[in-house]
């Protein structure tokens, strides 16, 4: 099939001072994101997260096969199940399968196998990772780039719910193909992380923590 191009009109240029502010501004704003891990009940607008959830649909991917699926879970039913699936699996690796030196690491954050969030969020978005695609004609076509396409993906959908005003918390229980049964999906998707998303609990503390500096993290050749 021969590729169709059409002209590129979504692109704005701005003047170098306008990019410099434009760029600061979105670090400072970026810079007031925090993972919570305790979350209010409030319900959030239903709007907003499918709106967030179109921005992660822009990211760029391999081929443009998009291969991601995003399960919004709202159901509490549906969320406490998650819950007891994932603090067993959590109990398990912080009990026995978890190396010293990673829990040493993770002690400044105050983390442990209770995971009372997953049921007090209102909103439970459960990423998947599709190995294949199937085709209009039918045919399976194998992704590639997978992982690489759902984490560019998952890190705009984070930075649209913070935009959006909403709090987040990334969870990785492992393993998560319990998430496959409880959530009804096929062999073809694969767990990638569970977004825990709405508004914070009134009082919420975060850990003191600082973020590397730019020569940190940097290498300009």
């Amino acid at each position: 099939m021969k590729p169709k191009f059409i002209p590129l009109r979504s692109y704005r240029e701005y003047s170098v001072d306008e990019m410099k502010q434009r760029a600061a501004d979105f670090r400072a704003e970026m810079q007031q994101r925090r993972t919570v891990r305790t979350f209010s009940n409030r319900p959030a607008p239903r709007e907003v997260i499918e709106e967030c959830v179109r921005t992660a649909g822009t990211a760029p991917n391999g081929a443009n096969m998009q291969p991601w699926h995003f399960v919004v879970v709202s159901d509490p039913e549906i969320k406490r199940q998650i819950r007891l699936e994932a603090e067993k699996e959590e109990y398990d690796f912080y009990t026995r399968r978890a190396p010293q030196e990673w829990l040493e690491a993770l002690a400044p954050l105050g983390t442990d196998w209770p995971k009372p969030f997953l049921e007090e969020a209102p909103y439970l978005i459960v990423i998947f990772g599709l190995s294949t695609t199937r085709l209009p004609d039918g045919r399976k076509l194998k992704n590639y780039y997978v992982n690489e396409s759902v984490g560019i993906a998952t890190g705009i959908l984070i930075t649209a719910l913070h935009h959006a005003g909403l709090a987040t918390l990334t969870h990785t229980p492992s393993p998560m193909a319990f998430l496959n049964q409880i959530l009804d999906r096929p062999d073809n998707e694969r767990p990638f992380l569970v977004l825990v998303t709405g508004y914070p609990a009134e009082g919420t503390l975060v850990p003191e923590i600082r973020k590397k500096t730019l020569a940190e993290i940097t290498t300009f050749i």
